[in-house]
């Protein structure tokens, strides 16, 4: 087994929360994603503990020690700690009584080995102390290695356990596996065995766990994964993936980087802002990019902006399957550039109310359709002639 080494590892305050526990003679380790991808030499974003001490011990030695905490999951035994100004999650070793698919009764343990059975895939399953020695109580080694996303034990458990997992598999594929890997068989087999669960998660998780996926530089196996178990249609009923490679090879022609919004928009799907929980913004751009596919690219630039225009044309392109040129892109960015020359006092006092409106309406469809060319003089000739 590798030493890890790492930045964020002998990091100050990484360091200082693994002495907070050790020198009082507990065990303590960085344990998950942060483990997994740093041994792929992947970015660390959030480092999470997992420790033999329990919630009141380190409750306990954090004030001692002067830190502030916050019992962000007391119940579950995590204890966030505030080191230099950075909260870092802390969470007893544990064991599952009872689960109903969304939440579990926890027992706390002093075994890694109970810690780490509970755990999702074997590639989470790695713990490392301060000293960079990394612990692997159920070969998730040899998994992260071949890039291979394994469940614990029996996939059918797990999945019953937290049925949101179903979903984490194909992300955790779109991410990690190699390119080309077929899935494990039986998780597979207990996936599709096990799709009622997937009605009582939330819109929340749900969407944040598909959008993770579709993240993905190319989701495109693991969405053909997702349709083929049954789970799309479970979440995203009305959906198709069809286009969705014809876009990836789109995306990558241009340089685009990947976009879940963009993404989901030549996927389809009943209802997919509520079903996904989608912010208002996310659920503009949603519908921009669905509205505007068969606009005109400098019209398009011109209404929506250069990147909605952008993400429109490039869904069109994939849906159709005609091409993206160089003068698409030219023809969306100087629409995106382009000011509608007159305003509405301009036209007063020839045209008042609804006439108005109409009146505006209607130069601005010629001043669109002549490439932006009709300058203001142009304009109010074509108005009052």
């Amino acid at each position: 087994m590798p030493k890890l080494e790492a930045d964020w590892l002998a990091a100050e305050a990484t360091q200082r929360v693994f002495s907070l526990l050790a020198d009082a003679g507990h065990g303590i380790y960085a344990v998950g994603g942060c483990v997994r991808n740093a041994l792929l030499g992947e970015n660390v974003n959030d480092v999470d503990f997992a420790t033999d001490a329990p919630p009141a011990r380190v409750l306990e030695l954090a004030k001692l020690a002067g830190l502030k905490t916050v019992p962000t999951g007391i119940l579950h035994g995590t204890v966030g700690v505030i080191v230099g100004g950075v909260l870092h999650e802390v969470t007893t070793f544990r064991r599952d009584v009872a689960t109903d698919g969304r939440h579990a009764v926890v027992e706390f343990s002093d075994r890694i080995e109970e810690d780490a059975r509970r755990r999702d895939f074997t590639m989470n399953a790695l713990y490392v102390d301060a000293e960079g020695v990394v612990q692997d109580p159920l070969g998730g080694h040899a998994d992260l290695v071949a890039r291979r996303v394994r469940f614990i034990g029996d996939p059918a458990a797990r999945i019953r356990e937290d049925y949101l997992r179903s979903l984490r598999h194909f992300r955790f594929h779109a991410w990690y596996s190699v390119p080309g890997a077929g899935f494990d068989p039986e998780a597979m087999a207990a996936i599709a065995a096990n799709l009622d669960g997937l009605n009582g998660l939330s819109r929340e998780r749900v969407g944040s766990e598909l959008k993770r996926l579709l993240n993905a530089p190319d989701p495109v196996q693991a969405v053909a994964g997702l349709r083929s178990s049954g789970v799309l249609a479970a979440v995203l009923p009305g959906s198709c993936d069809s286009a969705l490679g014809n876009l990836v090879a789109v995306e990558r022609g241009q340089g685009v980087a990947a976009d879940p919004m963009r993404r989901l928009a030549v996927m389809g799907g009943d209802g997919l802002a509520a079903r996904l929980n989608l912010s208002l913004r996310e659920a503009k751009r949603l519908s921009d990019v669905k509205a505007h596919g068969e606009t005109d690219p400098g019209e398009a630039g011109y209404r929506l902006g250069a990147e909605a225009a952008l993400d429109a044309m490039l869904a069109a392109c994939a849906v159709s399957g005609r091409p993206f040129t160089a003068e698409t892109r030219e023809l969306i960015e100087h629409g995106a550039a382009q000011a509608f020359p007159v305003k509405a006092a301009d036209l007063l006092p020839a045209f008042e109310g609804p006439a108005l409106g109409k009146a505006l309406d209607g130069l601005e469809r010629k001043w669109i359709a002549s490439g932006f060319e009709l300058g203001r003089e142009d304009l109010l000739a074509l108005a009052t002639g």
